[in-house]
């Protein structure tokens, strides 16, 4: 078997493939410190004081960021296009938690009291949302 070809496009894909990932990560840890600046609580103080709930909600807001994010970087042409559609979905990521900060009142309190319930509710929400917001992206 002849690997030379295999060497070949693996040095000359491997920057392109770097460059979109970082651009990708680099999005994803945008719209992870934009969730978290636009949470009335201190995801990150709950979680170093064993509040299984505002885990569970940051957890469900990350790979909600992720999985369309993902999908923008796998059906992208460039770092432009992934940068474009990256924001798109995070701003619909972000939008829809609003939405459901709005319509379950006292979310955040029942975050802080480390209620499970709605944390769970909420983060099925973002990852149901994300994996329309994927196909969507994705086409």
């Amino acid at each position: 078997m002849d690997f030379l070809p295999i060497l070949q496009s693996l040095s000359s894909g491997f920057p392109y493939l770097m460059m979109h990932f970082g651009v990708t990560v680099g999005l994803w840890v945008l719209g992870v410190w934009l969730y978290i600046a636009i949470t009335p609580y201190k995801e990150m103080v709950l979680i170093r004081q064993n509040n299984v709930a505002a885990a569970v909600s940051l957890a469900g807001a990350m790979l909600g960021l992720a999985i369309p994010l993902a999908f923008a970087m796998a059906v992208s042409v460039s770092v432009a296009d992934i940068i474009i559609w990256g924001i798109v979905t995070i701003f619909i990521q972000i939008a829809v938690y609003r939405v459901i900060d709005v319509l379950m009142r006292g979310l955040a309190k029942r975050v802080e009291a480390n209620e499970i319930a709605p944390a769970i509710f909420v983060a099925a929400v973002k990852l149901s949302v994300a994996a329309f917001n994927a196909a969507a992206v994705s086409g």
